[in-house]
């Protein structure tokens, strides 16, 4: 089992990135749309968001760390036998989800950010996150928020589809394409492989 990434495969490390992150993401996603309907008033509702906004910032840490994997370790090449349309939208379909997964915890940020409640932000109830400054452009803070939050609401859908894309992407080239794309990234190659 290897950690880095070969041209044949992925190693352990960015195997760990992806489905960690997959994971957290979609847990986020569906706790997210759960507390869009709960009272904001009740004295649980409060705790719930400070763990929504504490795993945000696992999520953003996570894709910062995974970042500078990839940049140091790059992907595996896509099969040879890959139309190049279908390579341009499987590189456009990573951007994408790259970018999401780094705007939407940035979007949040910057949502709590804006409240007119000024509520701090401590991760895990532990460590202070300082609130960004918000672009005055938005109006006032109330204001700010609220447009802040159909932003972080748009951009979470809008991963959801390309998760969901992504997902069939990878189901094709395992069922009908019957290439490795997709065991690549549940296992790693044999140790020491290098192909």
């Amino acid at each position: 089992m290897h950690l880095r990434n070969t041209r044949s495969g992925y190693g352990l490390v960015a195997i760990l990135f992806h489905w960690t992150m997959a994971l957290l993401i979609i847990g986020l996603f569906l706790f997210g749309k759960y507390m869009s309907d709960l009272d904001p008033m009740a004295p649980d509702t409060f705790a719930l968001y400070q763990l929504h906004k504490s795993l945000g910032f696992v999520v953003l840490t996570l894709m910062v760390a995974r970042l500078a994997w990839r940049f140091a370790n790059p992907s595996p090449a896509l099969p040879e036998t890959m139309p190049r349309i279908e390579r341009l939208a499987a590189h456009l379909g990573h951007a994408g989800l790259y970018a999401l997964m780094l705007a939407i915890p940035l979007s949040g940020w910057l949502m709590v950010s804006a409240s007119p409640w000024g509520i701090p932000t401590v991760v895990f109830d532990t460590l202070p996150v300082p609130h960004l400054p918000v672009p005055s452009a938005l109006g006032t803070k109330a204001e700010a928020e609220s447009a802040l939050k159909e932003v972080h609401e748009l951009l979470a859908n809008g991963l959801l589809l390309l998760v969901l894309l992504h997902a069939a992407a990878a189901l094709k080239h395992h069922f009908l394409n019957k290439d490795d794309v997709l065991r690549r990234m549940v296992r790693t190659g044999p140790a020491g492989r290098t192909d």
